[in-house]
């Protein structure tokens, strides 16, 4: 067994190589039809509680901020 030999047994036979390029066809065909499992309706993205506690935390923390600023007198 020569050098020439090692060489040879290496390659990719022609049959495998069109099962290569005939998957990655499929994949490239398939690339822009991508289908979401998501519902769609007229729903919120997050649910009325979680909703309801950001909106808590964010009136919250600005009247925290406000009641903070004018009791220190504009100092803080």
């Amino acid at each position: 067994m020569c050098c020439c030999d090692l060489a040879f047994d290496k390659t990719t036979s022609k049959r495998l190589a069109g099962r290569k390029i005939a998957r990655f066809q499929r994949n490239i065909t398939k690339r822009g039809a991508v289908e979401s499992s998501a519902k769609k309706g007229n729903g919120y993205p997050v649910g009325p509680i979680l909703l309801g506690f950001f909106v808590f935390v964010v009136v919250g923390s600005s009247l925290f901020q406000i009641i903070r600023t004018a009791t220190s007198k504009g100092m803080a």
